[in-house]
């Protein structure tokens, strides 16, 4: 077996350079998709032209690879849309990730506000509540408690996905590693960090993940 582990170690500082890029593209899609699932939980819950909506999109983005959305939204709408042609890759996939988890999110948000029991809706509105502090005072802390072990896988997966980013030509951790692997030709040392260094992300938002779920969790006072 030849791997060089001395190697594949000492590429790791290099690999790290094109970190930024991809934190840059994680975080920004974490935050846009969180964003828009929230609104399309709600939509899933309004009237019923807005929810068919809203079921449609979780459809179309859910049923269809990533990648092919990411081809779309770069290549195909500036031939529909020539505004978008100064539409740069890294903003591309940014829009991309975040309209592709926002459909999971959306079916996540959806399933925690229904998990609260509708009686303590209907009990808080009784006791003199508006329907803002209702919500805010009881409907979500509940459900933002329910929703955060699945939405932090969702957010782990778009870190993984944000590696996609390669096929679109920025400059992210995957194309780090695969430059180094075409200068030494020890493709799977240089690959292998790279998993290592994705590896390390999301034990990172894991722990986060944990940390939050831990506040979250603890009482609350109306």
């Amino acid at each position: 077996m030849n791997f060089d582990v001395g190697y594949m170690l000492g590429i790791i500082p290099q690999i790290l350079t094109y970190l930024p890029i991809t934190l840059f593209i994680s975080l920004a899609s974490i935050v846009l998709a969180t964003v828009l699932g929230a609104g399309l939980a709600v939509l899933l819950r309004g009237i019923r032209p807005l929810a068919l909506f809203a079921r449609l999109y979780i459809s179309f983005f859910r049923g269809t690879p990533v990648l092919v959305q990411l081809l779309i939204i770069y290549f195909g709408l500036p031939q529909l849309f020539p505004v978008l042609n100064s539409l740069s890759a890294t903003h591309a996939v940014i829009i991309g990730l975040s309209l592709n988890s926002a459909a999971y999110l959306a079916e996540v948000f959806r399933a925690a506000i229904d998990s609260v029991d509708r009686g303590q809706w209907e009990a808080s509105l009784a006791s003199g509540l508006s329907h803002v502090n209702a919500a805010r005072r009881i409907l979500l802390p509940q459900a933002c408690r329910n929703a955060i072990p699945a939405a932090g896988n969702i957010w782990i997966g778009l870190i993984k996905n944000s590696s996609l980013a390669f096929t679109l030509g920025v400059s992210e951790l995957l194309a780090g590693g695969k430059l180094i692997a075409t200068e030494s030709l020890k493709f799977f040392e240089a690959y292998f960090a790279v998993g290592l260094v994705y590896w390390a992300l999301t034990i990172v938002l894991s722990a986060l993940q944990r940390q939050l779920e831990r506040y979250i969790g603890k009482p609350y006072v109306l």
